[in-house]
């Protein structure tokens, strides 16, 4: 992966990912995922951004450089992982949603439960990190550089395919059409709308 590509706008960025690869490699083995799913979030002028009200010890790694990984808890459950993009200095990142296991799939099904289904073993962005293997520890990984978790090119995705909605749970600026998607891909995550979204005017 090409740092140029990542050098842009999260929402410019976020299509662009859509087919791309994230591997981690554990003690536990290696899993790769191809990406199906993203979600944009700009800096202080996004208000569903982490980076929304400025720098903090949390966001930091959103402020660049571009390539590389800014993980967080979600709801004290979960880890999200998120591709920084854009500029040094201005916070912009990518969040994964979801993917497609391509490599580790025996490994991804023990971390998340042997019956789940295939599609699903990657399926929404604390479910990606699951199947992925990612925790804090790697918060601010080089994705281009790394050894342990790493970003790359995959297949090509027809631009056809590329759909683009509103963003998935959040209850600022939902309806920003910055959620990307593979049109018909069984691992693409449903849209939910958050009982605590309002228009983007009224946040």
């Amino acid at each position: 992966m090409n740092v140029d590509l990542l050098a842009h706008p999260a929402e410019e960025v976020a299509p662009k990912l859509l087919g791309s690869v994230l591997t981690c490699k554990t003690s536990e083995g290696t899993v790769s995922i191809a990406v199906t799913e993203t979600e944009a979030y700009s800096g202080t002028a996004d208000p569903a951004s982490h980076a929304y009200r400025g720098r903090t010890p949390r966001n930091a790694v959103m402020f660049g450089p571009a390539g590389h990984l800014y993980v967080y808890r979600s709801h004290g459950l979960h880890w999200c992982a998120n591709v920084v993009t854009g500029t040094d200095g201005i916070a912009s990142a990518v969040l994964i949603r979801a993917g497609r296991v391509i490599e580790g799939e025996d490994l991804a099904r023990e971390r998340r439960g042997k019956k789940v289904e295939s599609p699903r073993l990657a399926r929404g962005p604390g479910n990606f990190c699951q199947a992925l293997g990612i925790t804090a520890e790697h918060n601010g990984a080089n994705l281009l550089t790394g050894t342990s978790v790493m970003l790359s090119e995959g297949e090509s995705v027809p631009a056809e395919l590329i759909q683009a909605g509103p963003r998935v749970g959040v209850s600022k600026a939902h309806d920003w059409q910055h959620r990307f998607y593979l049109a018909g891909d069984p691992t693409v995550s449903a849209y939910r709308l958050s009982p605590r979204a309002k228009p983007s005017a009224e946040a």
